[in-house]
This record gives C-alpha cells, structure tokens and sequence, in this order.
C-alpha cells in the first residue's frame, strides 16, 4: 500500500558565524538542532577562523551576502525557530533586526561577545545596537558571566549578582534572559530564568571536570530553540536545553578532538526527524 501522507518538521534556523573545527557557530547548532529531531538551516554572519585553541582571524560576510541568504531562506522555508549567534557589526545588527521585525515564531539571541578560549568576538560600537534593536526581538537572550559583566558593566560572578544583573537586562527591553553560571566558580553551577512579572526559575547541575566545552554556549541557545520549534514551552524549552547540554559535555570528558578545548558530544542521544502528518 502507497502511503501518500505529507509530514512537515520542526525547523531552526541558526544566524550565526562559521567554526571549521565544528564545535561551535552554524555546525554546532546544525549538530544540536539535528540532534534533538529539527531540521537545521543556516544564515552565515561571518568567518572566523579558528580551532578548538582559539579565534585567529575573523573575515566579515558582506551585510549584503547575509540578507540575500536571508531572503533564499524564507521564501522557501519558513522556519520555525530562529537562532540568532555571532553578530558582530552595527550593519549587521540592524539589517537582521529589520529582517525578523515581521517574523511570527520564537527568537533565542546569544549575545556572543567572547569565545570559551577568551578572545573578543564583537566591535565595542555594537553592543548597544544589539541592545536597543535585537534585545526586543527576542523571546530568550542567553549570556554567558562575562557577557553580563560586559553588558551590565559590572564584574558578575555569584548567583545574587547575577540576578540582580538579570533584572537590568530585562529592563532593557528583553522579554526573558537566562543568565548562565556555566563559569561559576562553585561545585555546583547555577543558571536563571528571569522573565517579566513572574519569579525567577533556577537550574542546578553539578560541575563536570572536563576541558570539552567548546561551544556549549551556542549549543545551548540552539537546543532551547530547537524546543521551542516544537512547540514547548519557555520554562520546559530551557530546562531540557540545560539537561541537553549536561549531558553532552559530560559524555564528551574523555574525548580528544584537537589540542585545545575540545567540541560536546552533540549526538549522544540522537532523536529521529520529528515528523507532524500534515492535513
């Protein structure tokens, strides 16, 4: 018997730069997204050029390259989520927030200011264009310790000053902003969930000892919108995101890719394609 049934699947679209070791920017949330059942698509910002040691060089996309693959992308796939990664110039920053000023689905912005190895990723001039125009936009922004300390202008390295300092970024303008404690220096790290109007949620996880973190953060924003591509809920979206990533970096400890910090082990526990039987 023919089955000619049609299904569609959760689709995340990941804006962001290039890694050709593959553990961070559009490979690592192309790995994540495919990992959890999402089909993955991609808008390249930029080339830097870099391994698991490092960034060395970064080439910039023309804003113009970048809206054309804007435009070849959503006139034939509309995605179901957006990822928003490595940003790095006001151009850039206002073309997509034009961009996704109409777009109807969930926004999780990484506001990537500086790589795992501790290289600057982003021009200075456009820190406060991303706040005033892609802030807004975005269901979730995910900031790392030191890119709160950048953002709020202020060392953050404990739970109560990164709540405190959560709440400053809401009133920027964001609907919701998971401050993660991936650097914390404690034994057991800690992350909040601060959105308007309701407590904040926090998620506890034990430390892994492993050097294996190589694009955790771009992973983790991936994943979140990877869950709410399908539909999940924020608070359930960004707890499976966290319990994803746990899992990926303490299945990747005894891994040796490379000399430096090492990539996740994204496929740890693949899904298969989601797939909804369309009408």
């Amino acid at each position: 018997m023919i089955n000619h049934k049609k299904y569609r699947v959760p689709t995340v679209l990941s804006i962001a730069g290039f890694d050709g070791s593959g553990g961070a920017g559009i490979q690592a949330d192309t790995k994540t997204a495919s990992s959890l059942g999402c089909y993955a698509i991609n808008v390249l910002t930029a080339l830097p050029v870099q391994n698991t040691q490092g960034v060395r060089q970064i080439y910039e996309i023309p804003a113009v390259a970048v809206k054309d693959q804007l435009d070849a992308i959503f006139e034939d796939i509309y995605p179901d989520a957006v990822k928003i990664g490595m940003v790095h110039t006001i151009e850039l920053v206002e073309l997509i927030s034009t961009y996704l000023k109409e777009y109807s689905g969930p926004i999780v912005f990484d506001p990537v200011m500086v790589s795992t190895s501790g290289h600057k990723l982003i021009q200075d001039d456009t820190i406060q264009a991303c706040i005033e125009l892609l802030f807004p936009l975005a269901t979730l922004i995910t900031p790392n310790l030191d890119e709160v300390s950048v953002l709020v202008q202020e060392v953050i390295d404990n739970v109560q000053n990164m709540q405190k300092a959560g709440n400053t970024l809401l009133s920027k303008g964001c609907q919701a902003v998971l401050v993660k404690g991936g650097h914390l220096q404690s034994e057991v790290l800690t992350s909040l969930l601060l959105q308007h109007n309701k407590p904040a949620l926090k998620f506890e996880s034990q430390k892994i000892d492993s050097k294996n973190t190589h694009g955790s953060g771009c992973s983790l924003s991936s994943a979140i919108a990877s869950h709410l591509a399908q539909g999940t809920p924020l608070d359930q979206a960004v707890a499976s995101g966290l319990s994803y990533i746990h899992a990926a970096i303490a299945s990747s400890k005894n891994l040796v890719i490379g000399k430096g910090n090492g990539p996740l082990n994204h496929f740890h526990n693949p899904l298969k394609l989601i797939q909804y039987e369309m009408d």
